[in-house]
């Protein structure tokens, strides 16, 4: 995919505020830091358009990135962060589902997991709800540059360990924000998804 532009285009917590150009979108769904605001800053080939921070929990809307002109990406508030009450929590559980089940122009769905550790309880929910929802999954191990290449496999098999992957519907990808490991895979899965 190559990348001619691309903007931040608003930030939401209800459908009226969703853009009304019903141009495919593709969301972004994870645990707090588990590089989202990277992978979007990598993928996109810009620094900051996604604002990343080394303090968890810091998306708290629906963030639409423009992308030539042609698709969003959609950022997702965090989960499984600590430090945000019950009921904020519960808010964002509420707005990241009411997204994902009424949003017809939704293409695909990336489940972001952090390759240093097996996938959490939080990132099981997640996965099985997307099942649910029937729309194609990228399911993309990040941060793969911290772990040694031979525990590689590891990361897979931890993956299978926790996550039923023999779905049609479901795709894997190891990935680096740092080294740019899979950045094209990523690119070509997005494209793939929303000109379908």
């Amino acid at each position: 995919m190559i990348i001619r532009s691309s903007e931040y285009a608003v930030s939401a917590v209800k459908e009226k505020q969703y853009p009304k150009d019903n141009l495919p979108e593709i969301a972004l769904a994870g645990r707090s830091n588990v590089g989202k605001s990277s992978l979007i800053n990598t993928l996109l080939k810009r620094k900051n358009l996604a604002r990343t921070s080394s303090q968890p929990g810091k998306t708290q809307t629906l963030n639409f990135y423009l992308v030539n002109d042609d698709f969003y990406l959609v950022d997702v508030p965090g989960y499984g962060y600590a430090k945000v009450s019950q009921k904020r929590r519960q808010e964002f559980g509420e707005m990241i589902q009411d997204y994902l089940e009424t949003r017809l122009n939704l293409k695909g769905l990336i489940i972001l997991i952090d390759s240093r550790h097996e996938p959490t309880k939080d990132d099981i929910s997640m996965y099985e709800y997307a099942q649910y929802l029937n729309i194609p999954i990228l399911v993309v191990c990040t941060k793969m540059d911290k772990i040694k290449k031979s525990q590689a496999n590891k990361v897979m098999a931890g993956l299978r360990k926790k996550l039923d992957l023999n779905y049609d519907h479901v795709t894997v990808l190891t990935f680096s924000s740092v080294t740019k490991f899979h950045v094209t895979e990523l690119g070509n899965w997005i494209e793939d998804k929303i000109s379908q």
